[in-house]
């Protein structure tokens, strides 16, 4: 497994790492936290930054499977999202964030992805809520790619 994070910052590389063995099913992680790296690194074409943005669904496929491809890994988990408490706008409020799970199985390529929509109106969800509810999103979708992978052998 290989994770592509902007918003988390690492996080999510962080939470896997810690746990004793982790070296057997991780890969690497990368922190792309400007548009530039995302492109670079991850091969995010430019045009798809400029159509969607670097906080949107696409970027988010494209981070796990650009990190998939540069690590050789089977799993890429790619996150980008607004954590705040800036850096909001109308379309896309502090607490947009998008997770996306890509695994390569024998002939096909899963991907599960969501739109976490952290926000609310009383502005309850700190920075470091949106990070750390990111990451147990991140790390249930991987379970939850894995079990369906598991199901259908």
């Amino acid at each position: 497994m290989s994770t592509a994070e902007s918003c988390t910052g690492g996080m999510l590389a962080q939470s896997i790492t810690s746990v004793s063995g982790a070296s057997e099913i991780f890969e690497m992680g990368v922190v792309s936290y400007s548009n530039r790296i995302k492109t670079m690194l991850l091969d995010v074409p430019e045009d798809v930054l400029e159509k969607y943005g670097a906080v949107s669904q696409q970027t988010a496929v494209l981070m796990a499977q650009g990190v998939m491809v540069k690590s050789g890994s089977d799993i890429g988990v790619g996150i980008t999202g607004i954590a705040g408490p800036t850096g909001g706008t109308e379309d896309k409020p502090v607490g947009t964030v998008y997770v996306a799970v890509v695994r390569n199985t024998n002939d096909e390529q899963r991907v599960l992805v969501k739109n976490l929509a952290l926000y609310n109106e009383e502005k309850e969800l700190t920075r470091d809520k949106i990070r750390q509810l990111t990451v147990l999103k991140a790390l249930e979708m991987i379970a939850l790619i894995c079990e369906a992978d598991e199901r259908n052998k």
